[in-house]
């Protein structure tokens, strides 16, 4: 029983969580208003009510929308995306098959201007080419790993210096270790001379 008391109460307060208007933004009626809220890709609500007819996320800090965020939205007759700062490298690819698929009647793609990188400042989101996207990802993975050659080649370069401290360290002990022991030997040994006079009363007496 108090399973399926605990399994109500979820899908309850789910229903109401999906209803709700999210947090830094406004609503009105089946209208959500998340504009000029300096909202970042991260920022962004994680769902919207599943009724949103309308949606505001103009003049915001967005440079991405996360996979599959508008997706649900059924009921969407209008989006306004203008006014933030798209970069137009494989995190656009969404936004820019979303658009693609959008009615004619529905002018989301106005204002949705890529910031980013510099070759495609300027350009429409939906108007890039598949071609024009992925080169500009495989500029940025090209970034990457030139960043990550340069982080191993200088590893490499600090490792090779701290083998060759090492090393010379290492020598420097061991010489140091024999001079010790040829002192301590010498030290502990007699010479010949102290010897002869240890053994020249016994014989003086004899």
């Amino acid at each position: 029983m108090k399973e399926f008391l605990l399994m109500f109460l979820l899908l309850l307060f789910g229903g109401e969580r999906s209803s709700a208007c999210p947090l830094l933004c406004s609503c009105h009626g089946s209208q959500v208003n998340c504009s000029s809220r300096s909202l970042t890709t991260s920022s962004l609500p994680s769902s919207f009510p599943a009724g949103t007819s309308e949606l505001h996320l103009h003049k915001n800090l967005l440079t991405t929308l996360p996979n599959g965020l508008l997706d649900g939205l059924t009921s969407l007759r209008s989006v306004s995306l203008h006014g933030n700062p798209w970069a137009c490298d494989c995190g656009i690819l969404y936004l820019r098959s979303w658009l693609l698929h959008q009615p004619a009647s529905i002018t989301s793609h106005v204002g949705v201007n890529c910031s980013s990188p510099p070759n495609l400042r300027g350009r429409l989101v939906a108007y890039l080419t598949e071609q024009e996207v992925l080169e500009s990802c495989h500029y940025w993975y090209c970034n990457l790993a030139l960043a990550s050659q340069v982080c191993l080649f200088v590893f490499v370069v600090v490792q090779a210096v701290l083998l060759v401290a090492l090393i010379f360290f290492l020598r420097r002990f061991e010489k140091l270790s024999r001079e010790a022991k040829r002192i301590t030997e010498e030290s502990f040994t007699p010479a010949d001379g102290q010897r002869e006079n240890e053994y020249m009363p016994l014989k003086d007496g004899i």
